[in-house]
């Protein structure tokens, strides 16, 4: 069930759930702030970027670490560009953008975030697939198929709170990264060769396609979303001393968490380099083929093994943090909200079709090709991403003191300009491929078209914010604005609503109702049938729980008039949570009261959402007893 979020919080659910305001060691109030880089590090060493890094290393050599080294410095002063804008004002980078843009354009961004976070999962997708059939030998259809179950995992973590969720990633982060150290002791490179990878060059045309994944691959679009929304779990305090605190201690959990990311990233570069360009495998970009070579290059029955289970922990981790970052943009940008499940679930379809039509029609030869365009494709989102985020930092009226520096400022335009010029460069190659190829005049006007919105969208992306131009209904201020309380006097109920399952949480519900009215107040009991009868005959129904259950609401009322208060009673049939608003609304009450069992996840898929249901479709205040 879709439905309107009222609330202005990104991930509402775990938003400000982890206080760093009380006091506590320096070393304690570090360990607060740190986690939400560690997920968004993740995003840095997915499965695409192993396709991208393999490439390189088995045909450059280590000639292309340099652009590793510059993608991670990227990425870094992108990332804290990203968290200052949740830590300054509260707002992710979906909630900036709907705040700023006009419609159409919002829409427009929208669409290439989900592009560009489908784009991401087909890389988690195939990474887990490939995975799988690397360690088990189960045919990689069957991986990909598999992948759905993963759907499951965001929902158990969920359950458990932010903290926990960020143990689980930096546990499958540590795995990968244990991994990869194992795999360069054995595969011993030489670090004096690995030094001259620093200095930039770019050997020819080929390498240049191979370096804008890598930076595709690196700098995601999706972890600026995500990033700018994580920040917002901790509780800061919100005045100068505060934001201080929470942007410096941002910015360590960063760097360290990137650094990793980095390790890695630089880690299969030098084992490819090492393993496959000095054996004379210049072509490995493909992950099987490269797991299948390390046992007869290495000598070694560790490394085939350990490669693969990196290769899983890498995709499992980064299919955490892609459904999160999904929520955040379609929350961010169509304030729609829809459950977790349905969300995960829509994206790796979306995902496993491209991986499955490939692999049927092509066969699984093409997989790693399929795995470098999708770090490509990412890498076209970029812009999109980066030049709204330097806009909303830059801009004094809502960031405050704490609007980005002139220096940093360049240095981020700088990055953009590259970025941006390398995609305009990628796309002019890649249209003149098609232009000049057989596929006909309507091929030509389409990809002609296509560029040219592409290059009108970039425009006024980087335009329209200079312009002055804010959706006014929208913004927001930095600080919470001066506000009275106004009137506080306490309401009247006249007829209050109680929803009852003639279970021991009844006696609560009725205390908690009778502590809301008055003794004028009329109380209406409501109880759902839900026997196989009544859900097919409704109120026509007769069968023995429909006839135990008006005894019982009898019994109730009985009692109530004992103690002279009005009461009535009325029996609900077929859907619960439907019928419950259909008497609520009928009987005109004006305060409803429910009962809440506090199971959530699998277990609302079984017992139903009740509780979430009835409070989106009622307009009365709705009061939930646990």
């Amino acid at each position: 069930m879709s439905r309107i979020q009222n609330s202005a919080a990104s991930l509402s659910e775990v938003h400000q759930s982890v206080d760093t305001t009380k006091p506590r060691s320096r070393w304690r109030t570090l360990l607060a702030f740190f986690g939400p880089a560690y997920l968004v590090s993740v995003g840095y060493m997915d499965p695409g970027n192993w396709a991208t890094d393999l490439a390189g290393g088995s045909k450059y050599g280590y000639s292309l670490i340099w652009v590793l080294l510059m993608s991670n410095l990227m990425a870094l002063l992108l990332q804290s560009l990203s968290a200052r804008l949740g830590i300054v004002r509260n707002r992710d980078l979906a909630q900036a953008n709907r705040e700023t843009y006009p419609p159409v354009v919002n829409f427009l961004l929208y669409i290439l975030a989900e592009v560009a976070i489908a784009a991401t999962d087909l890389a988690e997708v195939l990474g887990m697939a490939i995975g799988l059939q690397l360690l088990t030998g189960i045919p990689l259809m069957w991986g990909v198929g598999l992948t759905v179950l993963d759907t499951f995992l965001l929902l158990v973590l969920q359950r458990y709170g932010i903290r926990k969720m960020e143990a689980f990633i930096i546990a499958l982060v540590a795995i990968v990264g244990m991994s990869f150290l194992v795999e360069l002791f054995i595969s011993k490179p030489q670090m004096s060769e690995v030094v001259k990878g620093f200095v930039p060059s770019l050997p020819d045309e080929a390498a240049l396609y191979i370096a804008i994944g890598i930076i595709g691959a690196t700098v995601m679009p999706h972890n600026l979303y995500l990033h700018s929304a994580l920040v917002q779990t901790r509780k800061i305090k919100k005045d100068d001393a505060g934001i201080k605190q929470a942007l410096k201690m941002n910015f360590a959990d960063s760097a360290i968490a990137l650094n990793l990311a980095f390790f890695v990233n630089a880690a299969i570069l030098i084992l490819a380099a090492t393993v496959f360009h000095k054996g004379g495998h210049t072509e490995v970009a493909d992950i099987t083929q490269a797991h299948q070579m390390l046992e007869g290059l290495l000598g070694s029955k560790l490394a085939p093994i350990l490669f693969a289970v990196a290769l899983i922990a890498a995709g499992q981790s980064s299919t955490v943090t892609g459904t999160l970052a999904g929520q955040i943009v379609m929350e961010g940008y169509l304030r729609l909200r829809i459950n977790p499940w349905l969300r995960r679930l829509l994206t790796r379809l979306l995902a496993i079709v491209p991986a499955l039509f490939v692999i049927m029609i092509y066969g699984e030869s093409e997989i790693g090709e399929l795995l470098v365009f999708s770090q490509v494709l990412l890498s076209l989102q970029l812009g999109f991403a980066v030049i709204p985020l330097i806009h909303f930092v830059s801009d004094k009226n809502t960031m405050g003191n704490f609007a980005i520096g002139t220096w940093t400022k360049i240095a981020a335009w700088i990055i953009t300009a590259i970025l941006v010029y390398l995609n305009v460069r990628m796309v002019f190659d890649e249209v003149y491929d098609l232009m000049t190829g057989s596929g006909g005049w309507w091929v030509s006007a389409l990809v002609m078209f296509l560029c040219a919105g592409f290059m009108a969208l970039l425009v006024i992306t980087i335009i329209y914010p200079l312009m002055g131009y804010r959706n006014r209904d929208a913004s927001v201020n930095m600080h919470t604005p001066q506000l009275t309380l106004g009137n506080l006097d306490r309401p009247i109920y006249k007829r209050i609503a109680l929803a009852l399952d003639f279970s021991s949480s009844d006696e609560k519900v009725l205390a908690n109702a009778l502590s809301q009215g008055n003794p004028d107040t009329e109380y209406i009991l409501i109880h759902i049938v839900e026997s196989p009868s009544a859900r097919y005959f409704g109120n026509q129904s007769d069968d023995h729980e429909t006839q135990k259950d008006q005894e019982q609401l009898d019994l109730y009322l009985s009692l109530l008039k004992d103690r002279n208060i009005k009461a009535q009673g009325i029996l609900g049939y077929r859907h619960r949570a439907k019928s419950i608003v259909r008497i609520v609304q009928e009987q005109q009450a004006d305060l409803l009261i429910l009962g809440g069992h506090g199971h959530k996840g699998i277990k609302d898929w079984l017992y139903g959402e009740t509780v979430n249901f009835v409070r989106h479709y009622v307009s009365i205040p709705v009061l939930v007893v646990q």
